[in-house]
C-alpha cells in the first residue's frame, strides 16, 4: 500500500513538505503523532490523526504514539483564544493510560519491525534543566521565526504567555529526540498542527547542521461538516472513545445520525473499508436514501473497532428497543446489565412490590403506582390507551389489557412506550 496515495483518495492530506513522499518510498520509516493527555480519553476529534497512524502502519511503517506528558503541562496555544488550565502530573499520568489503553485498539503493538510504540515526552524532558534546554534548542531558532507562526500571529492580539509561546519548540524538541534516539524520520498532525511540526523539522536542520531537510511532515484536513461547523461533537458534548463517558449505544447513534453530505467524507476518513466497497455503498446509498445505508456502514465500522463487536451488537439492540423495531422475543434477551447500559437517559421509575400490589390495573400502574411520572392523572392515561397510543414490552395494550399478564422482564422491567418516546418502571 502506497501511504500517501492512500490519504489522497481518501481526502486525508493537506500539506505534504517535499522530498516526504521519496523518504517513504526509500524504506521502512518511523512516524508520529503527538496526542495531549487534557482528558481521560480520546475523543472522535482525534480519530482523524489516530487513522493516519493506522494507515501509516498498514502500509509497512512504524508508527509512535507520542503522549504529551511534559507539554501537556503548558497547553498547545494553535486554534484557541485563552490559556489552557494547568494539570497536574497525577492527573496527567492518569489521563495517559486511559489514552495508551484507546490507542491500543487501533495499533498493532507486538515484536514485529513496524510495531507500534508509545513514549512519553515527560521521561526525556523531567531530566532536562531549563538553562540546558535553552542552550539545546533555545539558540537555534529565532524570534522572528517563531512568531511568523500562525498559532501565534493569531494569539498576539489577544495576549499570549510565555509558557504557551515556548510550546512550539518544546513539540520541535520532541521530533529532534526522536530523529536522534528512535530514527523518526516523519511528524504527523491535523492541519492546525502544521506550524508546530515544521518547527521540528527545522530545529533538527539547524541542530545537525544540514542544508537539506532529513526530517519530514505531512498532515491531514480537520474534520468540519458539509456546512462548515466544528465536527466531533454531540448536543451534550464531546463524542469520547471512552464507554464511560459516551456509551456504545450513544457513540453508535452520533455516526447513524450523520447527514447524507458528510457521510462521503466520513467513511473515507474514519473507516478500513477499500475503495471499491465504499463506491459500491455510495450506490446503494443513493438508490435508497431512505435505508440509510452509509450511516449505518460508518456506524459499524468504527463502533466495532472502539467497543468491539459485542459492543457495537448492544448498540444495535439498544436502537431496536428504543426505536420500535424490537419485539419482545428481543426484549427477553437482554440481560439484567444491559437494560442500565441502554436506558441510560431514558426516564425511569421505580415501584415497589407493594406499589404494585396496590395497583387495580394498567391505569393506576401508570398515573397512581409511578406518582405521575408517566402519565398525570388516570384520566389522562385512559384517553391514551383509549387512542391506541401506549404500548408495555412494544405490545400494544387496551382498556382489557389485564395487569397481571404483564410479563416483567428480568423478573423487574417493564418497557413502558407512549408514542415514539420510552419510560422504565423498575420493579424494586
Amino acid at each position: 500500500m502506497d501511504f500517501l496515495e492512500e490519504l489522497r483518495w481518501r481526502g486525508m492530506l493537506q500539506d505534504v513538505m517535499p522530498g516526504t513522499d521519496e523518504q517513504l518510498r526509500k524504506e521502512s520509516t518511523a512516524g508520529y503523532i503527538g496526542f495531549d493527555p487534557t482528558a481521560a480519553s480520546l475523543h472522535i476529534g482525534n480519530l482523524a490523526t489516530i487513522m493516519l497512524l493506522v494507515h501509516f502502519q498498514r502500509a509497512g511503517h512504524k508508527p509512535f504514539a507520542l503522549v504529551g506528558g511534559a507539554t501537556g503541562m503548558i497547553g498547545d496555544p494553535s486554534g484557541r483564544s485563552t490559556e489552557r488550565d494547568f494539570l497536574s502530573e497525577a492527573t496527567l499520568r492518569h489521563n495517559q493510560e486511559g489514552i495508551r489503553m484507546q490507542l491500543a485498539r487501533f495499533l498493532v503493538f507486538d515484536d514485529s519491525a513496524n510495531s507500534a510504540e508509545m513514549v512519553n515526552n515527560y521521561d526525556w524532558f523531567k531530566g532536562i534543566s531549563f538553562l540546558d534546554f535553552l542552550r539545546e534548542a533555545g539558540t537555534h531558532l529565532t524570534v522572528n521565526y517563531m512568531v511568523a507562526k500562525d498559532s501565534v500571529k493569531k494569539r498576539l492580539e489577544t495576549g499570549l504567555s510565555f509558557t504557551e509561546f515556548s510550546y512550539q519548540l518544546l513539540q520541535g524538541y520532541d521530533f529532534y529526540w526522536l530523529y536522534k534516539n528512535k530514527n523518526v524520520r516523519l511528524q504527523m498532525g491535523g492541519s492546525d498542527q502544521w506550524g508546530n511540526i515544521t518547527t521540528g523539522t527545522e530545529l533538527i536542520r539547524r541542530k545537525e547542521g544540514r542544508e537539506e531537510y532529513h526530517a519530514f511532515a505531512l498532515t491531514t484536513p480537520l474534520i468540519t461538516k458539509a456546512d462548515g461547523t466544528k465536527f466531533g461533537k454531540s448536543a451534550s458534548g464531546n463524542v469520547w472513545l471512552d464507554p464511560t463517558m459516551t456509551s456504545p449505544y450513544q457513540f453508535y447513534q452520533f455516526w447513524l445520525h450523520a447527514t447524507d453530505s458528510d457521510c462521503p467524507r466520513l467513511i473515507r476518513v474514519f473507516t478500513l473499508l477499500s475503495r471499491e466497497e465504499i463506491e459500491e455503498l455510495e450506490r446503494q446509498h443513493n438508490e435508497a436514501p431512505h435505508l440509510r445505508i452509509l450511516q449505518k456502514a460508518i456506524a459499524k465500522d468504527v463502533t466495532i473497532r472502539v467497543h468491539s463487536q459485542t459492543g457495537y451488537e448492544l448498540a444495535v439492540k439498544a436502537s431496536e428497543v428504543l426505536f420500535g423495531k424490537a419485539t419482545i422475543e428481543t426484549l427477553r434477551t437482554l440481560q439484567a446489565d444491559e437494560f442500565d447500559v441502554i436506558f441510560e437517559g431514558v426516564p425511569q421509575t421505580q415501584i415497589t412490590s407493594a406499589d404494585l400490589e396496590a395497583s387495580k390495573d394498567i391505569i393506576d400502574l401508570l398515573a397512581v403506582a409511578t406518582k405521575g411520572a408517566i402519565y398525570a392523572s388516570k384520566g389522562e392515561a385512559r384517553r391514551a390507551i383509549a387512542q391506541n397510543a401506549v404500548s408495555i414490552n412494544k405490545q400494544k395494550i387496551n382498556d382489557t389489557t389485564s395487569l397481571s399478564d404483564q410479563e416483567w422482564l428480568q423478573s423487574r422491567y417493564l418497557i413502558v412506550s407512549k408514542g415514539k418516546s420510552n419510560h422504565l418502571i423498575k420493579l424494586v
